[in-house]
């Protein structure tokens, strides 16, 4: 196995992100904020975390290329643009059971 090899967990978290949309559920993710590059309201984090609804319906374009997640919504009636490494997903699940990782 090469050291140089790229990490799985942007593969894992889109692979989720594809499979709980096209079930019709919502995927929240977890995110940890003290990981560098979070761009988030931080009026919104508890603990260090934050939980995001990251479903089309709730967000404006999603990007999920490259080493981010990127896309905008509203907190409080004002629009954000967010930004979560995919090192600072902690989880990704489905709102309604919890299917995810």
């Amino acid at each position: 196995m090469q050291n140089d090899m790229t990490s799985s967990k942007p593969y894992v978290v889109r692979a989720f992100y594809d499979w709980i949309s096209d079930n019709g559920l919502t995927p929240y993710i977890l995110v940890d904020v003290s990981v560098p590059g979070v761009l988030v309201p931080m009026a919104f984090v508890n603990d260090g975390q934050i939980v995001l609804n990251i479903s089309a319906g709730a967000v404006g374009s999603i990007a999920l290329s490259g080493d981010n997640i990127e896309f905008s919504a509203r907190f409080g009636g004002k629009l954000e643009h967010l930004v979560v490494p995919f090192g600072a997903v902690a989880a990704i699940y489905a709102k309604e059971n919890g299917a995810g990782t």
